[in-house]
């Protein structure tokens, strides 16, 4: 099963603890086979939006998000529960925030 993770950005400055424990975290998923992919979002974004035949396209940032997406992984684990789990010990790293996940489906 695929999930992908998203995590909403804080206003908190990193500090050398975390990116240690971020970089222990991402090897051993990496060595395990359980991370496919993983990286930074651009807070600022853009969003398309279609009504009838036209379609709009608006450049963020977006005075009206008090939070955004600031980074995903994508892991392939063997069941909900394995992807909680990663969820659980990513926030433990990163201290107070907030994760979306959503099953991927092929």
């Amino acid at each position: 099963m695929r999930y992908l993770m998203l995590s909403k950005t804080k206003d908190n400055e990193p500090d050398e603890r975390l990116f240690t424990e971020m970089a222990a975290f991402i090897e051993e998923m990496s060595a395990s086979g359980v991370l496919l992919a993983t990286g930074g979002l651009d807070t600022a974004g853009f969003k398309i939006e279609s009504a009838g035949d036209e379609v709009t396209v608006t450049d963020g940032p977006f005075t009206e998000a008090k939070e955004a997406f600031g980074g995903f992984a994508l892991v392939e684990v063997r069941s909900k529960e394995e992807a909680i789990e990663l969820g659980r010990r990513f926030l433990k790293i990163v201290g107070d925030g907030e994760s979306h996940v959503h099953q991927v489906f092929s």
